[in-house]
């Protein structure tokens, strides 16, 4: 955040100073898909550095990132490589020992979240089966990692840590029952902090890289918490879609839901911000756009993309929760395999992939009423899926409900809003204010 706003105390203004790719490579030792996190922490210091040169030094710094993943620490605090993506599929074969031992019904009734065989409960359970977990001694989540490599300081925040399916939902504290029946030791488990805490300051050789020292702050470290911050603060009667790589579409709720309507629906119950839980479905989102435009039409835009599903008439959907759709070779094939037609030309493609994403949060935003008692009037489309105006059309005609779409940067502005509740010592409420929203 920064020391002084551009325009007036009581206003906030931004300004993107940096921003740097990121994914996941295949590790040629172990053949799994996993994260650069050396490479993630290189460039957040770049970014510092281009903060301090641009004349915009921060006071405070958040930090998120996605959900589930994290990185294990030996006794030396060095990282155990590599550092495993969850969208390797190898790892998920352990999803179906864990629930001989622990049924899904019982751990969704103690943790409220959604099963996904990529969960952090699963990724663990394969660590310690393969011993890698003989040589750890710290569990850290990615944010949490980079804001100790940063620091010095280690935490596992709470929202974040809501991702694992290890935390109980009623108190919000790691769940000692289900790591030890897995074998899971607890002392990896740092104590569980809530969001709007400061962590620390740079350490000493992080100052003389980036050239000044600033609070890092603990923020709802899981994305979509930040950007569930904001979007459910502006509109509280609304389902909102964080619309990413994922299209998480929920809503905020005071307490967890956690009966048998909402596991079999496959809802979770993450952590949010003011002790408040997520109530949202994990559907697969702009990831399949990118992967077809990647794989199969690298020179069109993603707006030549759009117009291309927007011309065609086919309409029928496919199963978007299919595990092939996580990491294929080649996506579009992925799609025709799913809708058994192996020849079908990528228009037809790219509307059967526009028409499911509309159709699937339809359903969604239906089972969040029936389940919640909560009327929905309108949907709010947040992140960078809502600047893709012929998915907002669709899915305003296919819900049948008013589609508000923006801001683009939710997660970021999200970050931003907990950092000035915590430096103003103020509630969401008056933060929003101060972004202008």
């Amino acid at each position: 955040m920064p020391e002084n706003s551009a325009s007036s105390p009581e206003r906030i203004s931004f300004e993107e100073i940096y921003r740097f790719g990121n994914s996941v490579y295949s590790d040629p030792a172990s053949g799994h898909l996993c994260w650069n996190v050396e490479h993630i922490l290189d460039e957040i210091i770049k970014g510092l550095s281009l903060c301090k040169e641009a004349g915009k030094t921060p006071e405070s710094v958040g930090i998120d990132t996605w959900g589930v993943d994290y990185v294990l620490l030996d006794d030396n605090d060095r990282t155990l490589a590599p550092v495993f993506s969850y969208r390797d599929n190898a790892r998920a074969a352990r999803a179906g020992e864990v629930s001989e031992i622990i049924p899904h019904e019982r751990l969704y009734e103690l943790t409220g979240i959604q099963y996904q065989p990529f969960n952090t409960v699963y990724q663990l359970f394969d660590d310690r089966k393969s011993g890698r977990l003989d040589k750890a001694k710290t569990f850290l989540q990615i944010p949490d990692y980079l804001s100790f490599r940063l620091t010095g300081k280690k935490k596992n925040e709470y929202t974040n840590a809501t991702t694992t399916s290890l935390v109980n939902a009623g108190t919000g504290t790691w769940d000692e029952g289900i790591l030890s029946a897995l074998g899971i030791d607890r002392s990896l488990f740092l104590p569980i902090s809530e969001p709007c805490q400061k962590t620390g300051r740079f350490l000493p050789d992080i100052e003389k890289r980036v050239g000044y020292s600033a609070d890092i702050v603990s923020v709802p470290s899981h994305d979509t918490a930040s950007a569930f911050a904001l979007a459910c603060a502006a509109s509280a009667d609304s389902a909102v879609i964080s619309s990413g790589t994922w299209s998480l579409v929920g809503t905020e709720i005071a307490r967890p839901i956690l009966d048998e309507r909402a596991r079999s629906a496959n809802f979770t119950n993450e952590g949010g911000i003011d002790g408040s839980f997520r109530f949202l479905k994990n559907i697969m989102g702009m990831w399949l756009i990118q992967q077809i435009r990647k794989q199969e039409a690298p020179t069109s835009s993603f707006d030549e993309l759009m117009e291309l599903a927007r011309s065609s008439r086919f309409k029928e959907t496919f199963d978007i929760s299919s595990p092939t759709l996580l990491s294929p070779d080649n996506m579009a094939d992925a799609v025709r395999a799913l809708l058994k037609k192996p020849c079908l030309p990528l228009a037809d493609v790219m509307s059967s992939v526009y028409m499911t994403l509309a159709v699937s949060y339809r359903d969604t935003v239906k089972s969040i009423e029936d389940i919640t008692g909560k009327k929905i009037n309108c949907i709010r489309i947040v992140g960078g899926g809502s600047a893709d105006r012929y998915l907002n059309e669709l899915t305003e005609e296919i819900c049948g409900k008013k589609v508000v779409a923006g801001p683009k940067e939710a997660t970021a502005l999200g970050n931003i809003l907990s950092q000035i509740m915590l430096c103003y010592g103020t509630d969401r409420a008056t933060a929003l204010e101060k972004l202008g929203i």
